[in-house]
């Protein structure tokens, strides 16, 4: 095997801490990133290993995959290397002599969970670049990242801390331990570069592929708004935990997500969500003031990401007080730290004038279908759903909707709950609720008895039937009286077609069947995910079915028809009965969020008091 070559020195060596990491753009075509890993002081034998997960994405990823010709060497010797498993080795060394590992890890992830390399951008995660050297995780690290073979326009930008950069941001960074480098990924390209102040801190915001039309100055603008949201909710006017933000956005033709980290947060999203300089479709005053559904859509992105600064970054699981970057880690409080966020994402739109009432009833509407119209939420509790993400949210297939629910989705209904019971009841608020976690646990870890303990303290009496019923049971969630009593009227609408039978499909020159819900008229008349549904016979008549709107004109008043379906190359003939609206057996109905009381709602949606 040829040997990796050297990565020439470009920064002090007196400047390193005794674990260094140079990482190179080697061959943009190949998606090739080269590493060089340093250890000042190994032990007998020392072990490496790359993280199998990354936190903030609870799936074993498996990121050695992509690792390749790793080597080891002290001075000019080689080092034999011994596979331990999937991730791990051990280096047959000696004590105390310098060693170095060199290696290439192959980058082709277009997600923020990864990494990605190409002629036109570079991103890390250090959890697929950097190998743990085992037993020193909480010795100081630095990170060299070098221009190497990426174009000469390129930048850099990483929220860790600058040791020695160039005017592009290549260079030397420090981070105080294992857990900071890999909480902290680097971006690199000819990104657009925009920085505001919220309350103090500085931040800055990075897009990579954006189009000509893309308006920075507005996305400034508006996230700032959100910012300044978020810490006065935590902190009021005193100080917020970060001294400093970084926003890395990267816009492509289709895509979606974010990951948070502890000072900053990498985010995707589909290019034409971005704010647009002009729009000649739309009344200069509503581009001014009114985002469209596209942009509102990264801003609650955007919104939620920077949420987790405070909730699961510093306030977090008491089961992640220390990550495992070997296996699992588990906790049933994900409905907490990923539900609540997502409640408060689109609240702190609606607070920081970016979105109106009608805009936050609309969202808060779908999210509650996402859980009424999922079968799953009478088969798991959110917290086993918490317990389950390792192995259920991030493998979704065509049961999901039927065995599981959202920690997510029905986690912010579950916080929206909380608040509308501290409110009816005259006592606290959700807010307050948070501010005394986070003086409780000083900012760090968490169990759900000090959540217990909060509620009980402001709510003035205990909430455990609530969390019980909510959290640990499938009871339904009380919303439309919680709604009601703050001016919200939850009225039911009748449900389209695809949920009356118990369906969810795609639409393509036919009908293509995605899901089956439980307990509805397609599993009863015995379709199945997978199927193409054709054609329908009817009163012995055979008719074409390409979009499922049309069977109604089909049906005419039939209630039995027969369906005709492909499944697995053979044609089959099915007894369908159309149930009749909110008859036995319906889904769940479908709801309409309409304002009782516009005095009601607004307490509900404005900051309370500090």
């Amino acid at each position: 095997m040829s040997a990796i070559p050297a990565t020439p020195a470009a920064t002090d060596p007196s400047a390193r801490a005794a674990i260094h990491y140079c990482v190179a753009p080697a061959d943009l075509h190949a998606h090739l990133f080269a590493v060089t890993l340093s250890v000042a002081a190994p032990q007998a034998a020392q072990e490496f290993a790359l993280p199998v997960w990354i936190p903030g994405s609870y799936l074993v990823r498996e990121f050695s995959k992509n690792l390749q010709r790793l080597q080891a060497q002290q001075g000019d010797v080689p080092v034999p290397l011994t596979q331990l498993d999937k991730h791990r080795w051990r280096a047959a060394c000696r004590s105390g002599a310098p060693l170095t590992l060199r290696y290439e890890v192959c980058a082709y992830d277009p997600s923020v969970r990864a990494a990605w390399l190409d002629a036109a951008r570079g991103f890390f995660n250090g959890t697929s670049l950097c190998l743990r050297v085992v037993g020193q995780e909480a010795a100081a690290h630095t990170l060299e990242v070098q221009r190497a073979a990426a174009p000469p326009d390129w930048c850099l930008a990483t929220a860790l801390t600058a040791v020695q950069v160039d005017a592009a941001g290549f260079g030397l960074y420090r981070a105080a331990d294992y857990d900071e480098l890999v909480d902290s990924p680097v971006e690199m390209g000819n990104f657009w570069s925009g920085a505001f102040t919220a309350c103090g801190v500085p931040h800055r915001f990075v897009v990579s592929g954006a189009a000509p039309s893309f308006d920075g100055e507005r996305l400034l603008a508006d996230t700032q708004k959100i910012c300044a949201a978020a810490i006065r909710l935590w902190h009021g006017e005193a100080a917020p935990p970060h001294a400093h933000y970084l926003f890395m956005l990267h816009a492509m033709h289709d895509g979606y997500g974010g990951l948070e980290h502890r000072h900053s947060t990498a985010l995707v999203c589909k290019r034409r969500e971005l704010p647009r300089r002009s729009d000649p479709l739309a009344a200069p005053a509503d581009q001014a003031t009114k985002p469209g559904e596209d942009y509102t859509r990264l801003l609650g992105l955007i919104s939620h990401e920077y949420f987790h600064t405070w909730n699961v970054k510093r306030l977090r699981p008491a089961e992640f007080a220390r990550y495992d970057y070997d296996r699992e880690n588990y906790t049933e409080l994900l409905w907490f730290f990923e539900g609540f966020t997502s409640y408060y994402d689109d609240l702190l739109l609606r607070r920081a004038g970016l979105i109106d009432d009608a805009a936050y009833l609309k969202r808060l509407t779908q999210a509650i279908h996402q859980v009424t119209q999922a079968p799953g939420r009478h088969v798991q509790s959110v917290a086993q759903a918490s317990f389950d993400a390792w192995v259920k949210y991030y493998r979704p297939d065509e049961n999901t909707p039927n065995a599981t629910v959202s920690y997510y989705t029905k986690g912010a209904l579950v916080a929206l709950c909380l608040d509308l019971t501290l409110r009816r009841e005259g006592c606290s608020t959700l807010d307050a609720v948070l501010r005394a976690l986070w003086q409780r646990c000083a900012g760090g870890p968490m169990r759900e008895d000090d959540l217990r303990a909060v509620l009980a303290e402001l709510g003035g009496r205990s909430f455990a039937p609530e969390l019980d019923a909510w959290v640990h049971g499938t009871d339904e969630l009380p919303l439309a009286e919680l709604l009601a009593a703050h001016g919200v009227r939850m009225q039911a609408e009748a449900p389209q077609i695809a949920q009356r039978l118990g369906l969810r499909i795609n639409e393509n020159h036919s009908v293509q069947i995605k899901t089956v819900l439980r307990h509805g008229a397609a599993e009863r008349a015995g379709m199945a995910a997978g199927d193409e549904w054709l054609g329908v016979e009817v009163a012995g008549q055979g008719w074409r079915l390409t979009r499922l709107d049309e069977l109604p004109l089909l049906a005419g008043a039939a209630r039995e028809l027969t369906a005709l379906v492909a499944r697995d190359g053979r044609l089959l003939r099915l007894p369908l009965v159309l149930p009749e609206p909110g008859g036995a057996g319906a889904p769940a109905d479908t709801f309409r969020l309409s304002v009782a009381d516009g005095a009601a709602l607004g307490r509900l949606l404005d900051a309370p008091p500090l």
